[in-house]
């Protein structure tokens, strides 16, 4: 019974991150959360093994995930490269912050990071051209179609220290933040922005696992049981991802970011 929902739950999570570009720990360590409240099997549960477990597994989903990308020429590496230089040392320093947090405040402030990320999808868009004149110029073509974008380095990479911070902290591997700043700040296509989101979540979730294990957050034996799940999970939502229209994909992630920080508020508050 554990090891049939711990490869349902890995997969699960893993496809749906995958879509999304989340990476699956914003829909892994929230249900982990819950089942520890309902189910003596999950009783090992605390907000500290979650998102060791989150992280570890998260390395499987973006390998699985990021290839399959990578296959489709979905990646903007250079955008990827630029904003692992930020996310990586603040997945660290994240990791380190965790220990302090209790269940109770750990799932508030997941739950008030997902709502705040959700409503940024819903403010009006005048113009599909990026604000910015300066940074880095990016042309990628997809399907026939050339896009072209600019990203600013002092900007992004501050940024993605600042979710590397939260990925690590909250286990969520950066990517319910990342893509919505690549959506809407940058104008970067959806497909683009969450295929590099899970190709950056793949090396940062190495780091900040890393430094989870050293801490000894991790329990291997609980956590080899979600990684066949996500491994699989990661593949098949990449490829429904390249299925979907780009506004399929934004209403995807609105969806999902508001359902998931309902839930975790009312975890934090109750």
């Amino acid at each position: 019974m554990l090891i049939a929902l711990s490869l349902f739950i890995g997969f699960i999570t893993a496809f749906i991150g995958s879509i999304a570009g989340l990476g699956g720990g914003v829909i892994l360590v929230p249900v982990l959360l819950f089942l520890g409240g309902q189910l003596e099997s999950f009783q090992w549960v605390t907000p500290q093994t979650i998102v060791g477990i989150s992280l570890v597994v998260m390395i499987f989903t973006g390998f699985s995930s990021a290839v399959s990308y990578l296959k489709h020429n979905r990646v903007d590496l250079k955008v990827g490269f630029l904003l692992m230089s930020g996310s990586i040392p603040g997945g660290l320093f994240g990791s380190w912050l965790n220990q302090f947090f209790q269940t109770d405040v750990f799932a508030l402030l997941f739950g008030i990071v997902m709502i705040g990320v959700s409503l940024v999808f819903f403010l009006p868009r005048d113009s599909e051209r990026t604000p910015f004149t300066g940074g880095i110029p990016r042309e990628k073509k997809i399907n026939g179609q050339t896009f072209f974008y600019r990203v600013p380095v002092v900007m992004s990479v501050a940024f993605a220290f600042l979710v590397g911070v939260l990925s690590g902290l909250l286990g969520i591997g950066g990517g319910s933040l990342i893509v919505p700043a690549l959506i809407l700040l940058f104008k970067i296509p959806p497909h683009i922005a969450t295929a590099t989101s899970m190709f950056m979540i793949f090396f940062a979730s190495i780091t900040s696992s890393s430094a989870h294990i050293f801490l000894g957050n991790v329990d291997w034996a609980q956590t080899l049981l979600f990684i066949p799940g996500a491994y699989i999970g990661g593949t098949v939502g990449a490829t429904v991802n390249r299925n979907l229209n780009s506004q399929s994909v934004e209403w995807f992630l609105r969806v999902l970011l508001i359902l998931i920080g309902i839930r975790l508020i009312w975890q934090g508050v109750g």
